[in-house]
């Protein structure tokens, strides 16, 4: 039997029935934090941060699985926007592609979403490549590994420790598409006639190897040859980053996917400003490395450093995505974002935030002149407006005044 526990994105905590060793591989995980309920025995408060998604727990010897859904605070159709766009700034997710506003859960639209990319990178078939394979062979293929026969054999003609190129489906892009394709099916929740899609996309992949646990993802390379894969690779890496969780601690095998809101929404407001100020000429790089000090001792890395035509740092961008307090900002992003403006001997800087209570705010700097701009964005409007206002802050940037 599988139980489920939903909850929302940084709301209030809520007490749930809950095995220790589950609530335990819960807070082990940093899916959620979880503690035990001090006033209920054999509970647990459970609090959703900034991590969104699902999760599934399932004990060992029958004792059941548990499975934990956390819903974001903006709509679901918003967040595939913010991820899509992103992953992809020419539009991974346009209106009628894949039909998320369908699905009122994560896992059911996320599920959908995977399903259907994987089915148009698959139309035209598998993608065929070279893969560097070394095996003890009857027969000689490639090269001979002589260091590797005589460590091995002892001198024995056969069999042959050899290396070659094999022509196969095996390869680095089909592999992360099967292994999405696993770790969605292995989550409850996911509807009937998806869950029957993900696995005809499983048969298609039937001959790809699953990416073993805790082993790292293959590295590929956007290339004229894998275009047709592109936005399905995107989105599964998307599902099988370092915010999602797969392990058995204890016993228990913990399964799922998790977006970080936190660095979605940063994601999405670097790359859309950097697409913004380009068309104005200028360059942003993200996370781009200074030094506080004149030793070079203390690092910062703000979320974007924009340079001119001329090469000089003209702004600088830190995006947050949920304030601190009920009534305004947290003040130390005005410390941080102070410190960062003085290391770049620039006279303004500019905190990017989702919400809030207005749309822009300034603080100037006693005895620095330096102005300190908040920006806040309503993430309920449309793609159309949202962009519209990455407009507006990148216009600031861009017409920030020199020193």
């Amino acid at each position: 039997m599988t139980r489920a526990v939903d909850l929302v994105e940084h709301a209030p905590a809520v007490s749930v029935a809950l095995p220790d060793a589950v609530g335990r591989a819960l807070a082990s995980a940093g899916v959620v934090e979880a503690v035990p309920d001090p006033y209920a025995p054999g509970r647990w408060s459970l609090r959703a941060g900034s991590k969104v998604g699902a999760v599934a727990v399932t004990a060992p010897g029958g004792a059941g699985s548990f499975t934990v859904r956390i819903a974001p605070k903006v709509p679901i159709a918003r967040l595939f926007f913010l991820l899509g766009y992103s992953l992809n700034t020419q539009g991974l997710w346009r209106d009628g592609d894949v039909g998320v506003a369908g699905h009122p859960g994560l896992l059911p639209a996320l599920a959908h979403a995977v399903e259907r990319q994987v089915d148009r990178a698959l139309r035209q078939g598998l993608l065929l490549g070279y893969r560097a394979t070394e095996e003890s062979s009857l027969v000689v293929r490639g090269r001979i590994r002589e260091t590797e026969q005589i460590r091995r054999r002892f001198g024995a003609m056969l069999p042959v420790e050899v290396a070659y190129d094999e022509f196969t489906t095996d390869i680095a892009e089909n592999r992360i598409l099967r292994t999405a394709v696993e770790r969605l099916l292995r989550l409850p929740g996911v509807p009937g006639e998806v869950r029957r899609r993900l696995l005809h996309q499983r048969a298609r992949l039937a001959d790809v190897e699953v990416i073993a646990r805790g082993r790292p993802l293959p590295a590929w390379q956007p290339t004229r040859l894998n275009s047709r894969y592109h936005q399905a690779l995107r989105l599964a890496l998307a599902v099988l980053d370092d915010t999602s969780v797969e392990h058995a601690p204890g016993g228990l095998r913990v399964d799922g996917f998790l977006f970080d809101m936190n660095r979605l929404f940063e994601d999405f407001v670097t790359v859309a400003l950097r697409e913004a100020c380009r068309a104005h000429g200028h360059t942003a790089r993200l996370q781009d490395a200074h030094h506080l000090d004149v030793a070079a001792t203390i690092r910062m890395k703000p979320d974007l450093v924009l340079y001119g035509p001329d090469g000089a740092v003209r702004a600088v961008v830190d995006a947050k995505y949920k304030a601190g307090k009920r009534h305004g900002f947290p003040d130390a992003d005005l410390y941080q974002m102070l410190a960062y403006c003085t290391a770049l001997g620039l006279p303004e800087g500019h905190l990017v935030y989702a919400r809030g209570k207005a749309a822009h705010a300034a603080h100037t700097v006693r005895h620095t002149g330096v102005v300190i701009h908040q920006h806040a964005l309503d993430l309920d409007q449309e793609p159309s407006g949202l962009l519209a206002d990455i407009g507006e802050v990148a216009a600031r940037l861009v017409n920030t005044p020199r020193v």
